[in-house]
């Protein structure tokens, strides 16, 4: 996997921090079986293909490059064993609300944003926090989660329905509090 990390860690980092100028949130500390799915998603055109989602379009070509299963699982348990350090806050919201708001995410993500593998939930704490503001609205618009495919995408699709950018950035300032 490390080997294989390589043409990620252009983007990513060597270590998995993730770039913003370059449109690349932090992967380190993300499960292994979230990781593998979502370079799935990519892989076969299930992520990435909506023409207004051009960071996600970015992430195809990429996912190309694991040329079968195994060197997808490999990249995978890789970026898992990176160290994990929280990415750099950059969201300001009323954390107080966005604790409130957050009880319905913690129902799939866990109390404290840890993930839940049981339900599809990715670990969202200490992750890029304007990758998150910025995948919720693509969630709400239909950039992501509205393939047939995404079955996991769906959920968080209606989701975020009643969420405007102001609870998106609370929420995600609360997430940041854990």
């Amino acid at each position: 996997g490390k080997a294989l990390y390589q043409v990620c860690a252009s983007c990513h980092g060597l270590e998995g921090e993730g770039n913003p100028a370059l449109n690349s949130p932090k992967i380190s500390g993300q499960e292994s079986w979230y990781v593998k799915r979502q370079l799935e998603y990519f892989k076969h055109g299930i992520r990435g293909t909506n023409p207004e989602d051009t960071f996600g379009a970015q992430m195809a070509p990429m996912a190309a490059t694991l040329i079968d299963e195994s060197a997808i699982n490999n990249v995978s348990a890789y970026i898992a064993s990176l160290p994990d350090k929280p990415a750099a806050q950059t969201i300001k919201g009323d954390i107080d609300n966005g604790k409130d708001l957050y009880e319905t995410c913690s129902k799939c993500h866990g109390r404290q944003a840890e993930g839940k593998w049981s339900v599809n939930a990715p670990r969202i704490a200490g992750k890029s926090d304007w990758y998150l503001l910025t995948q919720l609205k693509n969630f709400k618009h239909g950039l992501r989660g509205a393939h047939p495919g995404d079955v996991t995408g769906r959920q968080m699709e209606s989701m975020v329905l009643s969420l405007n950018e102001e609870k998106m950035q609370d929420i995600i300032a609360y997430i940041n509090s854990l």
